[in-house]
């Protein structure tokens, strides 16, 4: 016994010293990263011979530490905000403009950046929701019920009303598109509503439009909403597609109608995304093609996105102000919301009298009071109010973990 005591003695003995030495190990990694990056920011005149000797006995976290810095002045390079110079820009519209006007089967993907004009923060801007939570900073879910269709959704609901839009592909779960008065079958929402929940167990699926965000008590792999399907009692669930999820449901995703139009593309207008997530849809791009069978593309966004090399035209310039021009160019009316003709008020399913008090989100109303109108109390409640649980912002994560290098 006595013998047994002093093993397991002997044996936490040296787990701790292992894990003393592993922590010594990690304190002197960084000690080493630090003095070779004080070293590194020096001009090399101005070195010293002891210093220049480190930055020899560490070869390998120097060019580690080299490349990082690389990486981040892309990224930060990506991240800035580029516009074109009024002349520019006019120019480049006209060429669009043209594009439209030739085009047989004109495709518009849309991104988050066409509802910052709606006061929905987009990801991968300045003040973008990633960008914060990668500076530290936390951010806050917002009920977006207040929200109204931009500019930008107007004028794409317009174009499609034109014949020149044959589809729209969006990444956005806000339901501006739909409240822009664009049919259903001319949509596809990748990632879902945040309006429609729907009863997988009826088939096919039933959906439940609703006049406020459905999505308050789901997250990632948590997509029920607590209320119940009329027709059978089964549970409805949210439409939202996180990242980490693959998305199934006919409606309002629609992958059908998004593929069936790229295949017959021949042009493809990107809006307000950087394309980072759109583009690892291969069906969406025609990648199957030779390059100089697959449909031309058009982006507009403010940043660099993921297609900017393969683009046949980049316009820098805030959405709105591109299609204020563009449709300038093609002789069409600006056309503005109107809440009276919002299609949602007439597509919604009442909620059943038990479920009055199922949620707690805002509702849409026909009338929506101008924030003048409202007191001090009620504008600075809808100012700082912060909501719990819900579909924005979800679905990001500083990053794996990555195995560390030893620098010795």
């Amino acid at each position: 016994m006595a013998e047994d005591a002093e093993v397991g003695l002997s044996s936490r003995t040296e787990r701790k010293a292992l894990e003393r030495e592993k922590i010594l190990q990690r304190e002197r990694e960084r000690k080493i990263l630090r003095l070779i990056g004080h070293v590194l920011k020096k001009p090399q005149a101005e070195r010293s011979e002891e210093e220049t000797a480190v930055l020899l006995r560490h070869k390998d976290a120097v060019e580690d530490l080299s490349r990082r810095h690389v990486r981040r002045n892309v990224l930060k390079k990506r991240q800035e905000e580029v516009c074109d110079d009024p002349e520019e820009l006019r120019n480049k519209v006209r060429q669009l403009a043209q594009a439209i006007k030739q085009a047989n089967h004109l495709v518009v993907y849309t991104g988050a950046g066409i509802s910052t004009a709606a006061s929905i923060p987009d990801y991968r801007g300045p003040n973008g929701v990633w960008t914060q939570l990668q500076r530290g900073c936390r951010v806050s879910s917002s009920d977006l019920s207040r929200a109204e269709p931009t500019l930008t959704h107007m004028c794409i609901s317009k174009l499609h009303t034109e014949n020149m839009v044959k589809h729209v592909v969006s990444q956005n779960c806000d339901g501006l598109h739909l409240r822009s008065g664009l049919p259903r079958g001319a949509m596809s929402e990748l990632h879902g509503n945040m309006f429609i929940e729907v009863c997988v167990t009826c088939s096919p699926a039933r959906e439940y439009i609703r006049l406020f965000d459905v999505t308050e008590r789901t997250s990632l792999h948590r997509h029920g909403t607590g209320r119940k399907c009329s027709h059978c009692g089964s549970e409805l669930r949210d439409t939202i597609v996180h990242f980490g999820e693959r998305g199934t449901l006919e409606q309002p995703l629609n992958w059908k109608g998004a593929s069936r139009a790229a295949e017959f593309a021949d042009v493809i207008l990107c809006l307000g995304s950087s394309l980072k997530v759109l583009r690892k849809y291969n069906c969406l791009w025609c990648m199957n093609r030779p390059a100089s069978k697959r449909p031309k593309l058009y982006i507009i966004n403010l940043q660099w996105t993921a297609k900017d090399n393969l683009a046949d035209l980049k316009i820098n310039g805030k959405c709105d102000d591109v299609m204020t021009l563009l449709m300038k160019e093609l002789n069409l009316d600006l056309p503005g919301y109107d809440r009276a003709q919002d299609p949602i008020f007439t597509l919604a399913t009442p909620l059943l009298p038990e479920e009055e008090d199922s949620h707690n989100r805002e509702v849409i109303t026909l009338e929506c009071r101008p924030q003048e109108d409202l007191g001090e109390a009620e504008r600075h409640a809808a100012e700082t109010k912060v909501v719990q649980g819900g579909w924005f912002g979800r679905g990001y994560g500083k990053g794996r973990r990555k195995k560390k290098k030893k620098y010795n």
